[in-house]
């Protein structure tokens, strides 16, 4: 029974683990912020050490993993089965026993991907925080902030309840609106206000969702929620709605992504990583593990108008990257057309589908960080992200050239890097889905991954090629080791998803088909 299974794994190797990636940064924020001001260059290495401890405990996971002979997906014998759908490892306590709220964690083939995701670039973005702080401000600080957004991402990907799903999904807003109104560009604080009008817009709504799911069916447990058994279609349907706008929103997804641009343009280079790699995909995942798990029949009654929807994204994404003029400006919006694709392959409401959706996601997160790594190295070196200002990058800079090359052409979905599968397998799972509706939309995505490759060619093109510009001859210095240290990995791991997306996909088709109620 899934009450004996929790009970028997609640003080297990593996939930100990669930709860220090956790607390580890939690902590680590902690004495980072009571270490005295004149040390703020050794906060910050305190704090890459506690971001490098989170990241190991995150690849702890499959070494405590129960095995399936004592813990499998399904339970037979005498009694009620297990629910099929179980986490790997699995943390269940009385949180506020009054109103009967828990604390339970858990970790699936669903989140892993993100959970590793979360803990090596906040190990990045924390070690690149030692070498320079933008504005001259405090390193120390913004440190701890980049370990509280850790734990709010890491709570939200682990999170099997779902008000502590919210309460986790909150917790990031506070800390992401103090990294870019204290250290992004001139229009800070604009965008930080513009930023946070938004996402609390959306968590209003989800807010009204999650209560009305608890209300309605007696639970916030997800796993007793997926398949929603207790909640009628009408209930489903407009659970459904609230959730998919708030998430939307988080994503974000067209037409409420017009926040994005402006946060990613003045965010400092830690930012907009954490901001496209990770924190975008609370939405996309909340979508999948909350949206189409709890209302299944609302997913199914919105998944046209999704599809409609995610295809208008990747086209209008690509247009205006094709127009637009400046560096960090181009890659954000080049997310909405991303975050297309994934909408896509959560919208055909398919096994494929939401495997492309969770490669994209994965994939998006690696290419784009790296995408923005270097485009903060060009900025701030340059000292303009203007691209009528930045041209010739081959000639004083082929190492960044050609790293910029490389991100490039995996996100623009060359066939053997990361940037490919997600794309390719959305526009699968679209044709799977068959009928008229499903065909044309998958082939306007396919005619969107075209136009994607057109605008970062372009890109390339006035980048690298070209008479160096002025402001490009500054670019003519050392590639720092902390530089590298940031580079490295993800230039990696976008070629190991690209050749082996299997490492992505591993046990994600049973628990993605007890979402969709299908046979796997």
């Amino acid at each position: 029974m899934y009450r004996d299974y929790v009970a028997d794994s609640t003080w297990s190797a593996g939930s100990m683990v669930l709860l220090a990636m956790l607390l580890v940064p939690a902590l680590g924020a902690a004495v980072v912020a009571l270490l005295p001001a004149g040390r703020d260059r050794q906060g910050r290495i305190v704090a890459t050490v506690f971001a490098a401890i989170t990241f190991g405990l995150t690849l702890l996971v499959p070494l405590v993993r129960p095995s399936t002979t004592d813990f499998g997906w399904f339970a037979y014998g005498d009694g009620p089965p297990v629910p099929p759908l179980l986490p790997w490892v699995n943390l269940d306590l009385s949180w506020v026993p009054a109103l009967g709220l828990r604390f339970h964690l858990g970790v699936d083939g669903v989140s892993y991907p993100l959970v590793v995701l979360t803990g090596l670039l906040t190990l990045l973005c924390c070690a690149y925080t030692v070498r320079k702080v933008p504005h001259g401000g405090s390193g120390r600080t913004l440190a701890v902030l980049l370990l509280i957004l850790e734990v709010g991402v890491l709570g939200t990907f682990l999170s099997l309840d779902l008000l502590l799903f919210f309460v986790f999904f909150e917790v990031v807003l506070l800390p992401m609106y103090a990294v870019i109104a204290g250290w992004g560009g001139p229009e800070r604080r604009a965008a930080a206000r513009k930023f946070v009008l938004y996402t609390l817009a959306g968590s209003v709504l989800l807010l009204l969702g999650v209560v009305l799911v608890v209300t309605k069916a007696g639970t916030g447990n997800l796993i007793m929620l997926t398949g929603a058994s207790g909640l009628t279609r009408t209930t489903q349907c407009v659970v459904f709605a609230l959730l998919a706008v708030a998430f939307a929103i988080k994503a974000p997804l067209w037409p409420l992504h017009t926040w994005l641009p402006d946060a990613h343009t003045e965010a400092p280079t830690v930012g907009s990583v954490i901001l496209a790699g990770v924190l975008l995909k609370m939405g996309t995942y909340g979508l999948i593990r909350v949206g189409v798990g709890v209302a299944p029949e609302g997913a199914a009654w919105a998944a046209p108008a999704l599809g409609v929807l995610a295809v208008i994204a990747i086209l209008a994404g690509s247009l205006i990257c094709l127009r637009q003029r400046e560096l960090k400006r181009l890659i954000a919006y080049s997310s909405v057309g991303h975050m297309g694709f994934v909408l896509l392959g959560i919208a055909t409401l398919t096994v494929t589908g939401l495997q492309a959706a969770l490669l994209g996601n994965v994939a998006h997160g690696l290419i784009t960080g790296l995408l923005f790594f270097l485009a903060g190295t060009i900025k701030d070196r340059a000292g303009t992200g203007s691209l009528d200002q930045l041209s010739g990058l081959r000639e004083t800079a082929p190492r960044l050239a050609g790293l910029f090359g490389f991100a490039a052409i995996a996100s623009l979905g060359l066939p053997g890097l990361a940037g490919f599968w997600g794309e390719a397998f959305a526009v699968v799972g679209a044709v799977q889905r068959g009928g008229p509706l499903w065909l044309t939309l998958a082939a306007v995505a396919a005619l969107g991954g075209a136009l994607t490759a057109a605008y970062f060619l372009r890109l390339l093109r006035r980048l690298t090629q070209g008479p160096t510009t002025p402001s490009v001859h500054s670019l003519r210095t050392t590639i720092a080791g902390v530089e590298w240290f940031a580079w490295v990995p993800l230039v990696m791991l976008t070629l190991l998803v690209g050749v082996l997306p299997v490492l992505v996909l591993v046990d994600t088709a049973l628990p993605l088909a007890t979402l969709l109620g299908v046979q796997p």
